[in-house]
């Protein structure tokens, strides 16, 4: 057999999956908002509700991208351009935002800054107020959870640039009379362009497709997935498709946007050099990238300790209380001897192998 056909065999499977579970769905999508001619698209044109869905939709997803950026470039300089004690630790915290299914990080989110949450309770009772001091609801909330769900795309590949990024280059536009922020703008950034395209685009798409956080914090706010499930429980496939195109148009509109970001400034390094990172010898310096540290750790650890906690509260038992005021095993206990409790986790832990 000649490589040509056997590189053929090989790969005839991996293109018939690909039709299966991408093409096929795409166009039974598109397909099914036709199936009534142009009178399903002349319905969501029509639809005030969808329009708000839709520049609600693209709105929150451009905010998010921006307080992804906000946050995570910001800290991948911190963590990838600096040595100082505790580095590696908040290296590896930095990270466990991932670790969250969307779901439970909204969960988790709810447990800590909701209307009961524990630190609006704190905050509440330090401050001796009557009623909550904010109210985890509407754009800002989403935007809110997006930031620290998705902010770790813009943290990993921005890390990974600068991992590779030839200091010498740095160096030597200094030695030309360049200051820091030119050097920032004109070598530095530009030579980041494709990882951080690259960042918010995933950082976009996964905001457009958000259903969870819009779910429990949107309070009314309409966006496009939301939205498609509405429509479909009540009853309106037809709609339901087109809002999913629509959907998926956008995201392809944010992939274009986005790739020509990435290829008009993308710059190539021929140099050897390798990245270096400064020591901190200032114990001004050093106190405040300690206490920075501390913080961040704290701030990205409490929605895992939140959801431990919760685990072990009684049920029914918490109520007005900041902490829960009872705990036991009875949950993992029931988690064990009951059967019917591990078909969810085998069924996610399943779709997810077969996904991989």
């Amino acid at each position: 057999m000649s490589p040509t056909r056997r590189s053929w065999l090989l790969a005839l499977p991996v293109f018939a999956l690909l039709l299966w579970t991408v093409a096929f769905p795409n166009v039974a999508v598109i397909a099914g908002s036709f199936e009534n001619g142009l009178g399903h698209w002349r319905e969501f044109l029509a639809s005030p509700s969808d329009r708000e869905a839709l520049t609600t939709s693209i709105g929150i997803s451009v905010a998010s991208v921006i307080a992804s950026v906000l946050v995570g470039v910001p800290l991948a300089f911190l963590l990838s351009r600096f040595e100082f004690r505790g580095r590696r630790i908040l290296r590896a915290v930095a990270t466990l935002p991932a670790a969250l299914p969307p779901l439970v990080g909204v969960i988790s989110f709810l447990f800590l800054y909701g209307e009961s949450g524990i630190v609006t309770r704190s905050v509440q009772n330090v401050l001796g107020m009557s009623e909550a001091p904010w109210r985890l609801t509407g754009v800002w909330a989403i935007i809110f959870v997006h930031a620290y769900t998705m902010y770790v795309y813009v943290f990993l590949f921005v890390s990974a640039g600068l991992e590779r990024f030839d200091t010498t280059l740095d160096e030597a536009a200094s030695g030309l009379g360049a200051g820091s922020w030119v050097r920032l703008r004109r070598v530095t950034m530009p030579l980041l362009t494709p990882a951080l395209a690259g960042s918010m685009l995933l950082v976009f798409m996964t905001s457009l497709g958000s259903f969870s956080a819009p779910y429990v914090f949107g309070g009314g706010i309409r966006v496009l997935s939301t939205q498609i499930v509405a429509s479909k429980l009540n009853g309106s496939l037809g709609l339901a498709y087109v809002e999913t195109t629509v959907l998926a148009l956008s995201a392809v509109a944010g992939l274009i946007l986005f790739r020509r970001l990435e290829r008009k400034r993308k710059y190539t390094s021929s140099g050897k050099g390798s990245a270096t990172r400064r020591v901190l010898k200032s114990r001004r310096t050093q106190l405040f990238a300690a206490v920075l540290s501390i913080a961040t750790v704290i701030v990205l650890v409490l929605p895992h300790l939140m959801i431990i906690l919760v685990s072990f509260a009684v049920d029914g038992a918490w109520t007005t209380q900041v902490l829960p005021p009872e705990y036991t095993f009875e949950n993992y206990r029931r988690l064990v001897a009951e059967s019917q409790l591990w078909k969810p986790i085998v069924n996610s832990v399943s779709m997810a192998v077969i996904a991989t």
